[in-house]
């Protein structure tokens, strides 16, 4: 039987499908059979749901963004001085990946070099051995990070970004074309370390695919050819997770940036990426504000009715520290998902859809999570709900509640007061609820 062609979709219809302020990144990559993972390779990370990602470099020292080298047009004999400072010799890798931990995270990603140029392991394949190894730390942070996060039992996830400032041949491949050839070798060298010495990796995640940064991840893949940079990775890993960031079309898409999350489920997997901080730069900046505890669960809230993942980024200082307030928000919301996981992982979102502001859901087994941000919005909605008879209906800690069921849906009476950032409403309903599965869609990437 010949294998349905997924449907083609551009990511115009897709927000006008969905009503969506959900902004993927990298739409229109290149398409390979070989390289397609099965949909029942990512139940363990679409399980996951929470995941802890970590800015970490040569930016770290000056506090200005992981882009200030660019951004100021530092020299590249000044910049790289800057690799003989860095030598955070009371840091324990474990500090990090148990703040993971403690802050509910089953899956980790660590920027392993960002577009500096800077490599945080021992990497033969490194231009001009540009790396921790070989300069102050004379450590692979990169190798302590893959023990740490297994010591934890947490899955690796590690961060890539093929492009790299030091090359002119980056800024002008078509007139530098040896130049260009010479980073475009220490991708491919360096992807391949990344995954033969450290043993399985469990998800490759690039960034910054676009040449001269101009156009997109996927418009430079003739440049990149990331169909057989990935069957280096595939090579040694062969269920590897590999977002769109590199020009191949990937296994789940991305969405970055600190803007608020509406409309409806997603139909495709999903990831959202951002900042336990302000979100004006991933790496380190001093006093860079901590987002209200509120807000970020309801971030996380709205990201998992929606059928996505949530990865948190924090940048830690030149030592490798985080400040209190950024490891106490960390652990607040690990609280939270402490008392109230079992609404989050393993789920899936639906079977109902959110409604921007007020509720979304999660569910599995015979269980269906009300997430509820907005109570007295909510007090006044009949919740659709089609194809599932309610036999039990109470607050997650199992107080009973009153409701009707009709054939416009469900109305619940909730208590008189919630003062949680999200109260959860449990449903319990005849038979199992359906196990929402993956459509079959390719964004074209046509406006």
């Amino acid at each position: 039987m010949e294998k349905k062609k997924p449907r083609e979709m551009t990511g115009a219809e897709l927000l006008s499908m969905l009503k969506s302020s959900i902004n993927l990144k990298s739409l229109g990559g290149v398409k390979c059979e070989e390289l397609k993972l099965m949909p029942q390779d990512l139940d363990w990370w679409r399980d996951a749901k929470v995941g802890m990602f970590f800015h970490w470099g040569l930016y770290s020292i000056l506090g200005r963004g992981e882009w200030a080298r660019f951004n100021e047009q530092i020299p590249k004999e000044e910049y790289e001085k800057l690799a003989y400072e860095f030598n955070p010799q009371d840091f324990k890798m474990e500090e990090l990946t148990g703040l993971a931990k403690e802050f509910g995270a089953k899956y980790m990603v660590m920027v392993t070099r960002h577009h500096d140029g800077f490599a945080l392991w021992d990497s033969p394949g490194s231009y001009e051995d540009f790396t921790t190894f070989k300069t102050g730390a004379k450590r692979d942070f990169v190798k302590e990070y893959v023990e740490a996060c297994r010591k934890d039992k947490m899955a690796v996830g590690v961060y890539y970004s093929p492009m790299d400032w030091r090359f002119p041949g980056y800024f002008d491949p078509e007139g530098l074309p040896e130049n260009a050839a010479l980073m475009k070798k220490q991708c491919y060298e360096q992807v391949e370390e990344l995954c033969s010495k450290y043993g399985k990796i469990d998800i490759m995640w690039y960034d910054g695919g676009w040449l001269a940064h101009k156009g997109s991840d996927t418009s430079s893949a003739w440049f990149w050819e990331p169909v057989e940079l990935n069957k280096i990775v595939r090579k040694y890993n062969k269920k590897t997770l590999l977002n769109p960031r590199s020009g191949y079309e990937g296994d789940f898409y991305c969405d970055e940036g600190s803007h608020e999350i509406t409309g409806k489920m997603l139909p495709v997997p999903w990831e959202k990426n951002m900042c336990v901080c302000s979100g004006a730069s991933w790496g380190w900046m001093e006093n860079d504000p901590v987002s209200d505890f509120n807000w970020l669960i309801h971030m996380l809230v709205n990201v998992i009715t929606r059928d996505g993942n949530f990865l948190l980024n924090v940048g830690p200082d030149k030592n490798g520290k985080l400040s209190k307030e950024v490891t106490d928000r960390m652990r607040e919301i690990g609280a939270w998902l402490k008392k109230y996981g079992e609404s989050v992982y393993g789920t899936r979102g639906g079977p109902m859809e959110p409604v921007d502001g007020v509720y979304g859901a999660t569910s599995k087994d015979d269980q269906i999570f009300l997430h509820i941000i907005d109570t007295k919005e909510f007090a006044k909605l009949t919740v659709p709900f089609e194809g599932y008879t309610v036999i039990k209906c109470d607050t997650f800690d199992g107080k009973a509640l009153s409701f009707t069921q009709n054939e416009e849906g469900i109305k619940i009476t909730l208590p008189a007061s919630c003062e949680e950032p999200d109260m959860i409403v449990r449903l319990t309903v005849e038979g199992k609820v359906k196990k929402r599965q993956n459509e079959e869609i390719y964004f074209t990437g046509k406006g």
